[in-house]
């Protein structure tokens, strides 16, 4: 539960030492105690459905004071088949075939040599995310199937779910004999211990920040320990002049009002003019009908119920029931305008056309690129990882969802037979 804690600097040193002291444990712990704790955690959430539930209730409450928008609060919400998700995500990791000491290469050198280069864990992994609970299972899951320690901060919405699922989680730790501090929830809302946590570069060796712009651009620029920026998902979806009208019409409509307020949610439709008046009425309609809110370029206001779009529609994450909407000329027009306003994060097209699905896949270069498909996929539960801890969308180390084997580094290990070097 959460603590009113005077000395913050103190009380995030002591935890970031216990998840030292974990992680050096966790790097060499038996693949089937990681799997009993997952699994036992995975009943435990189960068993607990109802505490999580009131636990919920508490943070509504707390979301709906604050004023959130109806696409944060589902962010937030909890329900039995919410809770049945995390369960079957925690299964599907367990049952992830286990990253640590898997062989990545190996080969012989003339030397005598041989060389195998092996994945290891990180370390210690701080994830600091906002609103959705069912990110402490996920993070701790992933963590702990890479055999990396982790320090959960989760948003202050989110504060009460966090804290019953976090106790679940030391459950599963318990009962597979692992170290209780291996997953660690920082037991206040304070700011301040994400000002400490991004600083420890003795205890923590990489920060994955989930939420909006405001909480990646403070990360990044106050973080001292390396970041896997987990930019916003200014997503976009390019309806070209050979989409096909019932592909296109399910993928938008899936794409933005599944759940709009996750980061996969397209926030920006553009239109080839050839398709303007079939496909692109149809497809513009069918979102008004649903209570989108069209943000629409000039040649698309004469569709009754949009409103102007401002020069800040383009390249905004809503989060929310908004898109914004544009035509352009060609696939190209459809790559520039996503070059200068995406975000690197996920971006599709839909065509049956195999050349201008090949030009817009050779010529961006976000960590996700679709065709004819809805971009409420990006998630990598959806790519077979269980789970995933994040959307990196930065190009070194990890890109793209992140799950067990992007929380691994590797190290070589090198045999030889009395060799020596001449």
């Amino acid at each position: 539960m959460m603590k009113d804690i005077e000395n913050i600097p103190a009380l995030m040193a002591e935890i970031g030492t216990k998840a030292r002291t974990a992680a050096a444990e966790l790097a060499f712990a038996p693949s089937d105690a990681k799997e009993k704790a997952l699994l036992t955690a995975a009943e435990t959430v189960w068993t607990r459905r109802a505490d999580i539930i009131a636990a919920n209730e508490e943070d509504m409450a707390f979301g709906r004071e604050k004023g959130l928008s109806p696409a944060m609060m589902d962010r937030l919400m909890l329900d039995e088949r919410r809770i049945q998700g995390i369960v079957d995500g925690l299964r599907a990791v367990a049952a992830q075939p286990d990253p640590v000491g898997k062989v990545m290469a190996e080969w012989d050198m003339p030397s005598g040599l041989h060389i195998r280069r092996v994945r290891t864990p990180l370390g210690v992994v701080g994830v600091i995310y906002e609103s959705r609970p069912n990110v402490t299972a996920d993070a701790g899951a992933l963590c702990l199937k890479s055999g990396n320690a982790v320090i959960l901060r989760g948003g202050s919405e989110s504060f009460h779910s966090s804290s019953v699922i976090h106790a679940c989680l030391v459950e599963g730790l318990k009962a597979a004999g692992l170290p209780e501090h291996a997953i660690q929830l920082i037991p206040t809302r304070d700011r301040a211990a994400v000002s400490e946590l991004l600083t420890m570069t003795g205890t923590v060796d990489v920060i994955v920040p989930r939420g909006g712009k405001g909480l990646v651009d403070l990360v990044q620029r106050e973080a001292r320990v390396p970041v896997f920026a987990h930019l916003e998902g200014i997503v976009h979806i390019y309806i070209d002049a050979e989409a096909d009208p019932a592909k296109a019409l399910d993928v938008v409509m899936n794409a933005k009002t599944r759940r709009a307020g996750i980061c996969g949610a397209a926030e920006c439709l553009l239109l080839h003019r050839d398709i303007v008046e079939t496909v692109g009425q149809g497809v513009i309609r069918a979102l008004l009908d649903a209570g989108v809110r069209v943000h629409a370029d000039t040649a698309l206001q004469k569709i009754e119920g949009t409103i102007p779009a401002m020069e800040d529609d383009w390249g905004r994450e809503y989060l929310d029931m908004d898109i914004a909407a544009k035509v352009v000329n060609t696939v190209d027009d459809a790559i520039a305008h996503i070059r200068r306003y995406g975000s690197g994060h996920t971006d599709c097209i839909l065509t049956e056309d195999d050349a201008a699905a090949d030009r817009f896949f050779q010529r961006l270069d976000s960590a996700i690129l679709m065709r004819n498909a809805s971009t409420q996929f990006a998630d990598g539960g959806e790519f077979g990882m269980g789970a995933e801890i994040g959307i990196a969308t930065g190009k070194l180390h990890a890109r793209g969802p992140v799950g067990a084997e992007q929380l691994t580094s590797f190290k070589y290990l090198v045999d030889g037979d009395g060799t020596v070097r001449t």
